[in-house]
């Protein structure tokens, strides 16, 4: 069962980290989408193993069935509440070290005139030239340099101040349920869970997906979504 649930938790992870990058996707949709997957699984290895019907149809009426029996209970609600609180704050801090990359690839690359060119190289290289290795440019002299040629700049530094304490602020809460490595490390945990209380419950599940898969609503669904029904 492992080997064949690759591919769905394969895609889980591409769309967790899709999300994590800024892209447009829902993680509600894609847990549950995860679960939808998992439950044909479950439902031929642990609840009904000696169903002989592998078709493509066969598989996606027991999918689509996975909301309305909950094989597994509340624990996708809960996977979904904790990737909820976690992926959020990783997005946002992924996006906030983007847009410090972009600030300091700006400011890294200043113009500055010939008067200023000339006072900073006689500011650091002066001392040098005369042999006095160990001594330090005049404070005065310093601050004047960088207040003349480097005075637009020096306006970001509060700016910058404030951005590197919010995202210190946004990393130390950044814990528990609201740390995505925590909570992926830990999802399998939750897996294992749900996959054995379906196993718990499987004569109730088997019963529930077996008798109302054919009623009309079931089949309707079922035909919107281009499904043959074909229980035994």
């Amino acid at each position: 069962m492992a080997l064949e649930a690759s591919a769905s938790v394969q895609e889980l992870f591409t769309d967790v980290g899709l999300y994590l990058f800024g892209a447009d996707v829902n993680p509600e949709e894609f847990i549950n989408r995860f679960f939808d997957s998992l439950f044909p699984l479950v439902y031929n290895h642990l609840i009904s193993p000696g169903v002989t019907d592998s078709s493509l149809e066969y598989s996606e009426c027991i999918r689509t069935a996975r909301r309305d029996v909950s094989p597994f209970g509340n624990i996708p609600k809960r996977v979904v509440g904790q990737m909820g609180r976690s992926l959020l704050p990783s997005r946002t801090f992924l996006q906030a070290l983007n847009l410090g990359i972009e600030v300091i690839n700006t400011t890294d690359h200043l113009h500055v005139s010939k008067e200023c060119s000339r006072a900073l190289l006689r500011m650091q290289y002066c001392p040098l030239c005369q042999g006095l290795t160990l001594s330090k440019p005049c404070m005065g002299y310093c601050l004047n340099v960088v207040r003349g040629c480097l005075a637009h700049t020096a306006e970001l530094n509060p700016h910058w101040h404030a951005y590197i304490r919010s995202l210190e602020e946004l990393s130390d809460a950044m814990h528990g349920t609201y740390d995505i490595e925590h909570v992926l490390l830990n999802f399998h945990v939750l897996v294992n869970d749900a996959v054995m209380q379906a196993h718990l419950n499987g004569q109730k599940l088997s019963e529930q997906v077996s008798s109302p898969a054919t009623s009309p609503d079931r089949r309707l669904r079922a035909q919107a979504l281009g499904v043959n029904i074909k229980f035994r």
